[in-house]
């Protein structure tokens, strides 16, 4: 699994946050572990066989929002 980082623009109130959950949660091996509205930061994890970082960008950007920075920290062991 992969640690995804994002900073991501256009989430505006607790609605966008519930939908950018339900939007990543949708995705294939992806596992949402944080999503704060004042910081527009996104904390997930990865499965990147299944779904890798271009894919989460591109269902992100899709939904209305933009991605501001992104980050993939090391793989977490199994």
């Amino acid at each position: 699994m992969n640690t995804l980082d994002l900073n991501v623009t256009g989430m505006q109130c607790m609605g966008c946050v519930g939908g950018m959950k339900n939007l990543l949660s949708a995705l294939p091996g992806v596992h949402v572990l944080e999503i704060d509205l004042a910081s527009g930061r996104v904390r997930l994890e990865h499965d990147p066989a299944i779904t890798d970082a271009d894919a989460i960008h591109a269902a992100i950007e899709a939904g209305g929002y933009r991605i501001a920075a992104s980050r993939i920290a090391p793989p977490t062991a199994p």
